[in-house]
């Protein structure tokens, strides 16, 4: 009987703990958590069921296409845009960066409605976008970044509108030196030995920068920083250590006629920390402010491009924003499609007169078009005209299919009955461009239009 009772009991135990099992919460996943503004919108087009819209699936594939094919620029940049609201819109600039620089990137808006706008930073590695590293995006409401990087990097900045969201924008990149000047009223133009150089008699390295001024020039905080020494050595004479530590930077001053400071206290960007001298071993030389800096796990390093001041301001945009995202046609004579704004950058085409593009962006002088064939590229303002003006009358013989694009399989916009006139506005590819007396416009192969002359 105590057999039998023990292999009930186990047996009720188990079909207990089997049952009990069953009622336990299931094992799911994390809950997803996009890693940024972007990618959360992606997500919440999924989740509703718009990822396979027509329109949601353009939106995507603009976003995927501007990281595979980034526009080249050199900050600082300047360039106007036209987004179309029915339209999906995204753009992406290539460009590099030194250590010691900072890089601000501002987006301005001008539209009927608000307009949430997408801006990414990637800093490029390896030779597939999806490699690439996010560093930062810009808040919901923000069309301002700024960053430094640590070392010498690319980097590509995505800046894409929401859906159904257009008007005309303006981006500008700028980069500038991260600390300021160190000596007051001075810049680059005073270093006179730079970091490296070889000292007594190739033994050791120069490790900062010697600037020279008039003695009691004063001496002035690059950053906000707090004061870790104030000390005299055989060496640097009467000298000052500061901590940056927003960036982690140890900066030293050295062969000071004053300290102006106290040890563990703050200070802030331009205040004065001491005076240009020649203390410590500079006693044989001009009266100089020797600047170096140090960063944790490097050592020392060039301090040059932390303080040299660069031009930040871009090329003034002289190309008539008006005809941003409008159809254009070169004039009379050939023109080069450019690969960059920069007139000795690399010819991708030449285009035929009349030839027709889309108007994307402007730069400078310059236009960034889209060729009917995908191509992009930059062309100067003088060489092209707005499309609009007729270039020539024609007269249908017979029925022709005007099509959305200048490709024989491209959708059907009209048909024009023989007899019709239509208006030739452009060509392309064996396609002319033409508006029909319904005020459509569309393209229609040349060699299939036996029509006469008007």
């Amino acid at each position: 009987m105590r057999t039998k009772f023990k292999h009930k009991f186990y047996f009720a135990l188990f079909v207990s703990l089997l049952l009990f099992s069953h009622c336990q919460k299931e094992i799911v996943p994390e809950p997803y958590k996009p890693s940024n503004s972007h990618e959360a919108y992606v997500h919440s087009l999924r989740s509703a069921g718009l990822a396979h819209t027509s329109i949601a699936r353009d939106w995507i594939l603009a976003s995927e296409n501007a990281m595979k094919n980034p526009v080249e620029v050199e900050p600082p940049f300047e360039e106007a845009f036209y987004v179309d609201h029915a339209s999906a819109f995204a753009v992406a600039y290539h460009f590099s960066v030194i250590k010691g620089q900072r890089v601000e990137i501002d987006v301005a808006f001008n539209g009927q409605k608000r307009c949430r706008l997408f801006m990414d930073l990637f800093r490029v590695r390896g030779l597939s976008y999806e490699d690439w590293r996010l560093v930062a995006s810009a808040n919901n409401n923000e069309k301002h970044l700024e960053f430094e990087p640590r070392e010498d990097a690319e980097y590509v900045v995505r800046l894409q509108p929401e859906l159904l969201r257009g008007g005309r924008f303006n981006v500008t990149i700028r980069n500038m030196a991260s600390l300021g000047f160190p000596v007051l009223g001075y810049d680059h133009r005073a270093i006179g030995s730079g970091f490296g150089v070889p000292r007594d008699g190739g033994r050791r390295r120069h490790h900062g920068l010697d600037i020279f001024t008039k003695r009691h020039t004063p001496v002035i905080a690059p950053s906000k920083a707090f004061v870790r020494r104030v000390s005299e050595s055989d060496i640097g004479g009467l000298n000052i250590w500061l901590h940056d530590a927003k960036r982690d930077l140890h900066l030293y001053f050295a062969h000071l006629q004053t300290q102006d400071v106290k040890q563990n206290t703050y200070v802030e960007p331009g205040q004065r920390i001491g005076t240009v001298g020649n203390t410590g071993n500079a006693r044989r030389t001009p009266p100089h402010l020797h600047f170096g800096i140090y960063v944790r796990g490097e050592g020392p390093v060039d301090p040059v491009n932390f303080i040299k001041k660069i031009n930040s301001t871009p090329k003034e945009i002289t190309a008539d924003t008006a005809i941003l995202g409008q159809w254009a046609r070169s004039k009379q004579v050939s023109v080069s499609l450019k690969a960059s704004a920069n007139s000795r950058s690399d010819e991708i085409t030449r285009m035929d007169p009349h030839s027709v593009m889309k108007v994307q962006a402007a730069s400078g002088n310059t236009y960034r078009v889209l060729l009917p064939d995908g191509q992009a590229g930059y062309v100067p303002f003088r060489n092209i005209e707005l499309a609009a003006e007729t270039l020539e009358v024609h007269q249908a013989n017979l029925t022709n299919e005007v099509r959305a694009a200048p490709m024989e399989n491209a959708v059907i916009v009209e048909e024009i009955n023989g007899g019709e006139e239509f208006f030739i506005l452009g060509q392309f590819a064996g396609f002319w461009l033409v508006k029909t007396q319904k005020d459509n416009v569309g393209w229609l192969m040349i060699p299939a239009i036996p029509g006469s002359s008007k």
